[in-house]
């Protein structure tokens, strides 16, 4: 009778190959998971018409001058947050004098994702200072895109990058 158990413990070529194979599907199966994530949270499109902004460049950086020659200064004053809600204070001034009667709109947007993207409506406050009610306001990065107009019709557009507290 032949002694089997010296043959039980041992690693075979069917053994080795079932491990090769295991090794690989647990490593093809995460990668296929993590991509699936990775392209189902970002749809790779940044600017709608890329190539029609990038025709207009030399417009936007003579439009960018027109308004460095104006002179005005925008700084976020304040940011708050209570729950959901929230405001923004912006400053606008020019050589240091508070500019008022402006018409100030805009846009808040969170930096990854077009889906929280909200309008803000500015109302003035005096000395300079234009409010904007947030109605969903989440904590974390946001990027407000505002545009302030004169009643000449002189503009200014401001982007900044707020930390929601």
């Amino acid at each position: 009778m032949p002694e089997r158990s010296e043959e039980k413990g041992k690693l075979t070529g069917r053994h080795v190959l079932i491990m090769v194979l295991a090794f690989f599907g647990v490593m093809i199966a995460a990668n296929v998971i993590f991509i699936r994530a990775a392209v189902e949270s970002f749809p790779g499109v940044a600017e709608d018409k890329s190539y029609l902004e990038g025709l207009k460049y030399n417009d936007t950086l003579a439009e960018r001058a027109a308004q460095a020659e104006l002179g005005w200064t925008a700084e976020v004053a304040e940011v708050a947050r209570e729950g959901e809600e929230g405001r923004i204070v912006v400053r606008f001034a020019k050589d240091e004098t508070a500019l008022s009667s402006l018409a100030v709109d805009g846009v808040l947007k969170r930096p990854a994702s077009a889906d929280a993207d909200q309008p803000l409506a500015f109302k003035a406050l005096g000395e300079g200072l234009y409010e904007a009610d947030v109605v969903v306001f989440a904590p974390g990065a946001w990027d407000m895109a505002l545009r302030a107009e004169n009643s000449l019709g002189e503009t200014l557009d401001v982007e900044a990058r707020i930390i929601a507290p």
